[in-house]
């Protein structure tokens, strides 16, 4: 397997790397934990934070699975850029971010930032060569409601979708 297809969605798409990711934020105490490492780090200010900065404080790069960590800046700055090119429609709480980048942070934040916090559960996907825009990042988003759709959110569900890279002859 390529060094480009490790490191991009077929890398992150992996059982250790959601599990490391997903015990930061789920259940409640962990989410709950992780708050309160933020805050505690003084290299942060969850009010303001944005994807992909808070990671590798809750979970140092050297200790990811596979040697992940390593290209997180990287992959993590394109999907960046990638979704702040795609304009956003969704309203978050009565305001519309106008790129998806901008969605994706707020809606972290509010996970983050609510009393008692929001837990996530994230996964990662890859796009299929076929699909559309299948070079580029996209994100899917949804909250669940375990009290009524008519209270806070309990869940917030989010799935990167890399880029489709395709495997290069060694």
């Amino acid at each position: 397997m390529s060094q480009a297809r490790i490191l991009g969605g077929a890398f992150y798409n992996n059982p250790e790397f959601k599990a490391l990711m997903n015990g930061l934020y789920y259940p409640l105490e962990n989410m709950k934990s992780s708050v309160a490492k933020l805050k505690a780090s003084g290299q942060i200010d969850i009010e303001t934070m944005e994807y992909g900065q808070y990671q590798p404080i809750l979970a140092p790069r050297d200790r990811w699975p596979h040697g992940g960590g390593n290209a997180w800046l990287r992959e993590m700055g394109r999907a960046r850029v990638e979704l702040s090119a795609q304009p956003n429609d969704v309203a978050l709480d009565g305001v519309v971010p106008l790129t998806k980048c901008g969605l994706l942070d707020a809606s972290l934040r509010k996970c983050f930032n609510s009393d008692p916090p929001i837990c996530i559960k994230i996964d990662v996907m890859e796009h299929k060569q076929e699909d559309p825009k299948s070079d580029t990042h996209a994100v899917q988003l949804a909250w669940e409601y375990g009290n009524g759709q008519d209270k806070a959110p309990t869940l917030f569900k989010f799935t990167m979708i890399c880029p489709f890279r395709p495997e290069r002859a060694s």
